[in-house]
């Protein structure tokens, strides 16, 4: 993978919890500036201010929608359970790139700010939470 060193992209980050889930949850940096082609780490930190143990599982999105195929977690807390001990706070890392192809298509060609948005809920027993695609 090769850098394209002329390109730069804002990566901005956004943290939601669904009103079912208690905890506090952050990004710790809101922006990086990033290269296609070169890995990034960025953490998120979420804390349980109950007095219970309680379980979260997140789903994410990138925006806009279509730079999300060049959008590449390596390692993310997304989609797996997490569950935090009553009080309990946790640093969340993900580590990324951005395809270096993204600098070769057209419609990519204005994109220099992507989102990436985190949204932890309460982890139900048997519910599935839907993983994004992308056309």
């Amino acid at each position: 993978m090769v850098p394209v060193k002329d390109r730069i992209i804002k990566v901005t980050f956004n943290a939601d919890v669904h009103a079912s889930l208690q905890w506090n949850f952050r990004p710790q940096q809101t922006e990086i500036y990033v290269v296609p082609g070169e890995t990034a780490l960025a953490f998120y930190k979420a804390k349980n201010p109950t007095d219970k143990p309680v379980i979260g599982i997140s789903t994410y999105n990138v925006v806009p929608f279509e730079a999300g195929q060049y959008f590449n977690k390596i390692q993310c807390f997304c989609f797996e359970e997490q569950r935090l001990n009553p009080q309990e706070e946790v640093d969340m890392p993900v580590f990324f790139y951005i395809d270096p192809e993204f600098a070769e298509d057209p419609r990519m060609v204005n994109v220099d700010l992507i989102t990436l948005s985190y949204t932890f809920f309460e982890a139900k027993e048997g519910h599935q939470l839907p993983v994004p695609g992308y056309n």
